[in-house]
């Protein structure tokens, strides 16, 4: 598959393994998403293996190990644009928003056992 804007490497894991594990579907929201909002949407963080730091410390894999969630490098009008977007589309269901000190992203996912969840870190 090919996206206008992004490409499937983009979302392996960062942990040094370059296991890529996205789903496609993930990948076309995230086209979607950018098409609306009309700027970059960088890609913090997509797949992560069992071995990534943050994956290590869960319980349960979370929905970057199963493939179905992107965090996007983006902070203030941006972040509030894309929550927008985000919030309308129709298969986005988790929605996460870090706006604090450095690192700031915005998560968005497409579990399907969830309806409609939004959190900050």
């Amino acid at each position: 598959m090919t996206w206008a804007n992004f490409t499937h490497d983009e979302f392996a894991c960062k942990c040094g393994c370059g296991r890529n594990e996205m789903r496609p579907e993930v990948v076309d929201v995230a086209q979607e998403l950018r098409d609306l909002v009309g700027f970059a949407l960088p890609v913090s963080s997509g797949y992560r293996c069992d071995n990534h730091p943050v994956e290590r410390r869960k319980s349960r894999p979370g929905m970057h190990a199963l493939g179905l969630a992107v965090d996007f490098a983006v902070s203030h009008q941006q972040a509030r644009i894309l929550l927008e977007a985000a919030l309308q589309h129709e298969k986005v269901t988790g929605i996460g928003v870090n706006q604090k000190g450095d690192g700031r992203f915005v998560h968005i996912d497409i579990g399907p056992d969830r309806k409609n969840l939004i959190w900050t870190y």
